[in-house]
């Protein structure tokens, strides 16, 4: 496809034919996968020339593979971002990034409640290098325009937040950041996709994912992605990457991506369709405390949820009114949904965070970061709905 047509394609269309010529060189319909680690120079010149970034061309796989360039170029184009770089997990991609941008005596204001590796890696990584973390609840913008000042390099933040739902309102907080010269705004866009947020769009400087989830769509790969702007990503790639983490994506889970994105808006639809049917059901449950979920009239963000997200998404959290432990009959009793960490997959996953993902958190941390100890999050997956009810409504007589 030609820019110029590309330009004027829809989301879906982009996710299949984005920067690749079907007709050109050996006519594959599907890009090939590069394997090859090193790649060679006509001559002494043109090594010289690449490696001072005079030249077009590969030199070595962990700054740079065919099959893992296209995939950055279609992702930057699904986030409506200038430049994208891919890594070898989602924590190789805030890694990488944060390695890049942030230095001593720097401070990260992160909403209070993140994924736990990502808690666990400000918290127990970059604040031994004197990062300073601060943690605030960015539901409301006003206690960020409270916390922030000149010393403040990053805000961060998921939006929907794992695994309660929490929403930040992107414009408004990217607002306030950018009150400040030095201040970027980093959004995990993971949870949504860009079909259904862009927060490039919405004022974030730079998008962080792990692709091992919904882009990838079938749990059989582990990658992570960047979108910003290309001098940052360049930097990123050639130090936060090359120097700092290695966290380089393999040629063959670039094609599995590749291969994920194609599917992901007909994908996303159904997983936002079965996670809408099972937050109506949970929502009106005498076992069930709270259900949080965007696409419901109850949540108390529904409103920013229907200006910033296409759809409420594909995944829903739960409170138990039994605690930790109806958490865990409740898990135990679950028949087709898996128990098991992650999501975005077709199979229905479910987890228990206080047990789980979010275990790296004393309990007071939990208290403290708005994770219940009964929470349950669910990841609704590609089955038949009415499967689904009946697995979820059977697993809550047991809870």
């Amino acid at each position: 496809m030609s820019q110029a047509t590309d330009q004027k394609m829809g989301f879906s269309t982009r996710a299949i034919h984005h920067g690749w010529d079907q007709y050109a060189g050996t006519g594959d319909l599907n890009p090939p996968i590069h394997l090859s680690s090193t790649y060679t120079f006509p001559t002494v010149e043109d090594g010289m020339k690449r490696f001072a970034g005079e030249q077009q061309g590969y030199v070595y796989s962990r700054v740079g593979n065919p099959t893992t360039v296209l995939l950055e170029q279609r992702i930057a184009d699904l986030e409506g971002g200038e430049a994208a770089l891919v890594t070898a997990s989602g924590m190789g991609a805030t890694a990488a990034l944060l390695w890049t941008l942030l230095q001593p005596g720097d401070e990260i204001i992160a909403d209070k409640t993140l994924y736990g590796c990502t808690y666990a890696f400000f918290n127990h990584g970059l604040h031994k290098f004197g990062v300073t973390i601060t943690h605030v609840d960015m539901a409301d913008p006003a206690n960020l325009a409270a916390a922030i000042s000149a010393k403040t390099r990053m805000v961060f933040f998921e939006s929907p937040a794992n695994p309660n739902m929490r929403l930040v309102d992107i414009p408004a907080v990217a607002a306030i950041a950018h009150q400040y010269d030095n201040c970027k705004v980093v959004v995990d866009n993971t949870y949504c996709t860009p079909y259904l947020q862009r927060p490039l769009e919405l004022g974030a400087d730079y998008v962080v994912h792990s692709a091992t989830k919904y882009l990838g769509g079938h749990g059989d790969l582990i990658a992570g992605a960047i979108v910003g702007d290309a001098e940052t990503l360049t930097q990123v790639r050639f130090y936060g990457i090359k120097d700092m983490t290695g966290a380089v994506m393999s040629s063959q889970d670039a094609f599995l991506v590749l291969r994920g994105l194609k599917t992901l808006a007909l994908r996303m639809d159904r997983h936002c369709q079965n996670a809408q049917a099972l937050a109506e059901l949970l929502v009106t449950h005498p076992k069930v405390a709270v259900c949080h979920y965007p696409g419901l009239a109850s949540f108390p963000q529904y409103a920013l949820a229907q200006r910033q997200m296409a759809q409420p998404g594909g995944m829903v959290a739960f409170e138990l009114k039994g605690g930790f432990e109806a958490g865990c009959r409740f898990m135990n009793a679950l028949n087709l949904i898996t128990r098991a960490v992650s999501l975005g997959d077709a199979e229905s996953l479910a987890q228990h965070p206080a047990s789980m993902t979010h275990s790296t958190y004393t309990p007071e941390e939990r208290a403290e970061h708005l994770i219940s100890e009964g929470l349950v999050r669910v990841s609704a997956g590609l089955e038949d709905t009415a499967d689904l009810l009946r697995d979820v409504e059977q697993a809550l007589e047991a809870a």
